[in-house]
């Protein structure tokens, strides 16, 4: 697991590009480490602002102070936060563009698991195609509200879930053998590792202005491990 990586800071919040496979916060068992429980350890008080999935790695924040958690939550929950993501999803989509607007709701029989419902809270997110790549396509997300699991239940609507996505799709790791052809395992080998075996999503971006009227631009480059599988995907694009 990587180290967290520090992208910003100030006295009032700081800003992390969060390593996939790491807890936003601690679970109920307090077991598993946690990028909350790492920020703490260096700074003593933190506030969680929002969250991501376990899985899910780039930019998150977290406030120092009550008052900065106070305006930051408030900005995040008035949508006036811009929240861009990446993510690898199955099959090439149909339209280049678009966006997807319809109601989430918790699963009534499956704690923790989301569900498209007319009786959900209302969830808007864009979409956009930046590289078809035979199998996959490369994806640009736009995110209007901050529901759970938002682009990995929208993207299963349409038929095309996030790459590795055990919930909404198909938890089957990527390997080189299903993308190139005439595939052989070298003698050291007796498994053929996976180019990926995580759920394919990262938050790229985020953008807003803080308390004192500054606006800040917060980018996380896509991981090692996702930039390896797209360079395979691109070599090997039939």
């Amino acid at each position: 697991m990587y180290k967290p990586e520090i992208l910003f800071e100030n006295d009032a919040f700081v800003a992390i590009n969060k390593p996939a496979g790491l807890l936003s916060i601690p679970d109920r068992q307090g077991k598993e480490p946690s990028l909350k429980s790492w920020l703490r350890e260096k700074y003593g008080n933190i506030f969680t602002v929002h969250r991501l999935d376990r899985d899910t790695s780039g930019v998150i924040v977290f406030a120092k102070d009550e008052a900065t958690h106070k305006y930051l939550s408030g900005i995040f929950e008035d949508r006036e936060v811009e929240k861009v993501y990446q993510g690898l999803v199955q099959g090439i989509l149909p339209q280049q563009k678009g966006s997807i607007d319809l109601p989430i709701m918790e699963h009534p029989a499956k704690p923790g698991v989301m569900v498209i419902n007319r009786h959900g809270k209302a969830s808007l997110t864009d979409y956009e195609v930046i590289e078809e790549l035979s199998l996959y396509s490369l994806v640009q997300f736009r995110i209007h509200t901050g529901r759970t699991h938002q682009i990995r239940v929208h993207m299963q609507s349409l038929s095309h879930p996030i790459v590795c996505d055990e919930l909404y799709g198909d938890a089957r790791p990527v390997f080189l053998s299903s993308i190139k052809r005439n595939f052989k395992l070298s003698k050291d080998e007796e498994h053929e590792r996976p180019l990926l075996s995580r759920l394919a999503l990262h938050s790229h971006l985020l953008r807003f202005t803080d308390g004192t009227g500054a606006t800040h631009t917060l980018e996380a480059p896509l991981p090692k491990d996702l930039r390896a599988l797209l360079q395979q995907l691109r070599k090997w694009k039939s």
